[in-house]
């Protein structure tokens, strides 16, 4: 049992509970046993008791979008655009092996880590034929992490002299990647309550996926009973491939192949116009919103306030590190309120909306809002407790507004289904140290092998 007293709570339940001063109590079994203002009652004397003074406890973090390989090609491409970008890292990544992901994985993961993550997902895309599995070697490292996850088994079959984005040699063949796919479902899927390891299907996009293998995986992802995930609507160069190509809008295209419902989050949706808003609304259809990688990109600014007053679920993506070299999804709280603002006006988005869409809106695109994203007894015990006494935050009174509009918070303790992994802002499931020079290391034979 794990005991948090002396900090302000923002539960991010449905109420919006907030103490000031309040507490927190994980149980043995990993879940909530306790949560409300002032100290703890009475409870076990074997506790471990934090003090929690200066710090502010939230749900742990979920990450809904990310491309984990992608840690050791960042910097590169700096000023392309999405298809440019692509087009100058597809034969850079066409070297990748199961160690380098590992590498690049760990890292990225650790990293996570230490800016507030609890849960994060992946989306891997490349396979180069005659390797080890990368999928695999990710999941191996969020193991060695402590994260939770849920790796989507990403695919390509549209190649460039099909008319797709990727060369020849990155696609694979339609049916050998639904096959990879189920076996991967296979291996790795775990549906208990509490998993700590659920895979999703995510052919990567309307440019180099066919839409037979769109429609197939579909089908597949919803006889198994697991969830859906591909970009969509990234950028105008997208949508304008969509109405050359298929005559419609993304959001169109994706619904003729059945890929809009409950069961379905796509990373981005920038570019979206009042009915392609309205049919997401309407069918449940969650979004991912990666804000400093649209940035980076320049692809745009996504309608983040319009797909929540639809009603539209929508959490928060740090997405691939070679267009989001940061990496930190805590960040990621004050750039999707200033990104909103930026388009909105001041009252766009306010640092509780913000800190929901990290929070909540992250388990409802994963389809787990009933067991994660919010502080309520019962629900796992993935918790942040961020320290915002310290000088970068002196003076701001509302920890909610130190947490998302100050500066990135230390992270005093990190715990994932009660598991501690980051204490006193240091990653203690792994050396950060050996992270760092692994991927380093990882970047350097990539790109050499690329040469």
């Amino acid at each position: 049992m794990i005991v948090i007293d002396n900090c302000a709570v923002a539960t991010v339940d449905a109420a919006g509970s907030e103490h000031r001063a309040g507490h927190v109590v994980i149980g043995d079994d990993g879940r909530i046993a306790a949560v409300g203002a002032g100290p703890a009652g009475p409870v076990d004397p074997s506790a471990r008791r934090v003090d929690g003074t200066g710090c502010l406890a939230t749900p742990g973090l979920v990450n809904t979008h990310h491309h984990l390989y992608q840690w050791v090609t960042r910097g590169l491409a700096q000023q392309s655009d999405l298809f440019g970008w692509l087009t100058t890292l597809y034969p850079v990544w066409a070297h990748l092996d199961a160690d380098i992901v590992h590498a690049a994985s760990a890292a990225g993961l650790g990293w996570l880590a230490l800016s507030g993550c609890t849960t994060s997902t992946d989306h891997h895309y490349v396979f180069p034929p005659g390797r080890d599995d990368p999928l695999a070697a990710e999941i191996e490292a969020a193991r060695r992490i402590g994260l939770r996850f849920q790796p989507c088994r990403g695919s390509m079959d549209l190649g460039r002299s099909a008319g797709g984005l990727p060369p020849d040699s990155l696609v694979e063949e339609t049916e050998a990647a639904l096959l990879a796919t189920e076996a991967a479902i296979d291996r790795h899927h775990d549906p208990s309550p509490g998993s700590m390891l659920r895979v999703s299907v995510a052919p990567c996009s309307p440019f180099s996926v066919t839409g037979t293998l769109m429609r197939e995986s579909a089908a597949l992802a919803r006889r198994r009973g697991v969830r859906l995930h591909t970009h969509l609507a990234e950028t105008v160069e997208e949508e304008e491939y969509c109405r050359a190509t298929h005559g419609c809008t993304p959001v169109e295209y994706a619904e003729h192949l059945g890929w809009l419902g409950d069961d379905v989050w796509l990373a981005h949706g920038v570019h979206l116009d009042d009915p392609a808003v309205a049919k997401l609304a309407a069918t449940g259809t969650a979004v991912a919103h990666c804000p400093s990688s649209n940035a980076r990109l320049g692809a745009g600014t996504a309608r983040v306030p319009d797909l929540l007053a639809a009603g539209v679920p929508v959490g928060l993506g740090v997405d691939g590190a070679a267009s989001q070299e940061a990496g930190q999804l805590g960040a990621e709280l004050r750039q999707a309120l200033y990104a909103a603002r930026l388009r909105g006006g001041p009252a766009a988005l306010t640092a509780r909306q913000a800190l929901a869409l990290g929070t909540m809106g992250g388990a409802r695109c994963l389809g787990r809002a009933d067991e994660i994203g919010s502080l309520e007894v019962g629900k796992l015990a993935d918790v942040a407790l961020w320290r915002v006494d310290g000088l970068g935050h002196a003076g701001i009174d509302d920890p909610v507004a130190a947490l998302v509009l100050g500066p990135p918070a230390p992270v005093a303790l990190l715990l994932v289904g009660g598991r501690t992994v980051v204490e006193d802002a240091e990653l203690r499931t792994a050396d950060a140290d050996a992270l760092a020079l692994a991927a380093t290391g990882a970047h350097r034979r990539l790109l050499e092998r690329a040469r």
